[in-house]
């Protein structure tokens, strides 16, 4: 049965019953809360994005942390250099002089020998040319049997035989002196001395074997990132991306790019195409030089520093956004590729 006002005159308690005013406020924010955060998920983009942690590298390997080795077997007689030393091309880092003092002398010796047995093959081979044509024509003319100057052409094969083994002697001392004399290592190219792995000046080495690590001064740099083998094949060459390097301060939103701080560009310059052990792919990240702002300094973002780099894919509702990463579901494909694919 319905109540009626004048039904309710007669309920004086029930009639003086009100709904409290924070009740209805707090109803209110509610729903203006719902509406806004609908419209949010709705309208306000978000850029995907997929990266992962690395470090500062370089595409030339030329400019790459590289060992420098002994060229020949010895004892490290003098250190040019120390740890941290600063070198030019060509300046001496350590001289290895070989067990046996006189090796040197010994080997001009026998350079000087086997020149003197070359000269001497070469007169006799010209000695023997010039028998072979006297024999020619004695025998043209019927003065010499043809056993002589058969003869005679075999002293010339065997002289130009001889000829040629001394030159081979000559050619092996000649590299032998070579070798002992890249007994000082220099510097491949200017950089610096990051540390002497041998011993001191009675340290034995042998060819091959480290001598200290050497960082060269001019390097391009460019970052080293893994990301997950399920978003590569949305990664390409060109891609934008944003990065952070360790140490410096940063505040990172990775959807919503412009409004980070601390945060560098950079350019995706290649991806690879096949995967690390652990499953993920290498990308390496360039630096954008045609944007306003670069990266740090050298002293700030040297070779090694610890990065971590957000790739910018496409921009999505945040609504989606939040379903997919729910859902564990890629990112978007980019639509440049999509318009490609449905094009093939």
């Amino acid at each position: 049965m319905a109540t009626t006002q004048s039904d309710m005159d007669h309920f004086t308690a029930l009639k003086s019953v009100r709904t409290p005013r924070i009740f209805r406020t707090v109803f209110v924010g509610l729903m203006v809360a719902i509406v806004i955060a609908i419209l949010f998920l709705i309208y306000v983009p978000w850029v995907q994005t997929t990266g992962g942690q690395g470090t500062v590298t370089t595409l030339n390997p030329n400019e790459r942390q590289q060992e420098i080795n002994a060229l020949v077997p010895g004892r490290i007689e003098e250190w040019y250099v120390a740890d941290g030393s600063q070198v030019e091309q060509g300046d001496p880092i350590a001289r290895i002089a070989d067990i046996d003092p006189n090796l040197l002398e010994r080997l001009e010796a026998e350079r000087r020998q086997v020149e003197l047995q070359l000269q001497a093959a070469r007169s006799a081979l010209a000695t023997a040319q010039i028998d072979v044509g006297r024999m020619s024509e004695l025998f043209e003319a019927g003065l010499s049997a043809r056993r002589e100057f058969e003869q005679a052409q075999i002293r010339v094969d065997e002289m130009r035989a001889r000829v040629a083994e001394a030159e081979a002697s000559l050619a092996r001392t000649e590299t032998n002196l070579a070798r002992q004399a890249e007994q000082t290592v220099v510097a491949p190219r200017d950089g610096f001395i990051q540390s002497i792995n041998a011993g001191d000046a009675a340290t034995f080495v042998s060819a091959g074997d480290v001598l200290a690590t050497f960082v060269p001064a001019a390097q391009t740099r460019v970052v080293e990132v893994f990301i997950d083998g399920r978003d590569v094949a949305l990664v390409q060459a060109g891609e934008e991306a944003r990065i952070e390097f360790e140490g410096w301060p940063a505040v990172q939103f990775s959807g919503w790019p412009s409004v980070a701080i601390g945060t560098f560009p950079g350019v995706v310059a290649t991806v690879d195409q096949v995967a690390q052990p652990d499953g993920r792919f290498r990308v390496l990240i360039a630096e954008d030089v045609g944007a306003e702002q670069g990266w740090p300094e050298e002293r700030y973002a040297r070779f090694g520093t610890v990065v971590r780099a957000w790739i910018l894919l496409e921009t999505v509702p945040v609504g989606y956004e939040i379903w997919r990463q729910l859902n564990n579901f890629p990112p978007e494909l980019p639509s440049s590729a999509s318009t490609a694919g449905q094009g093939a």
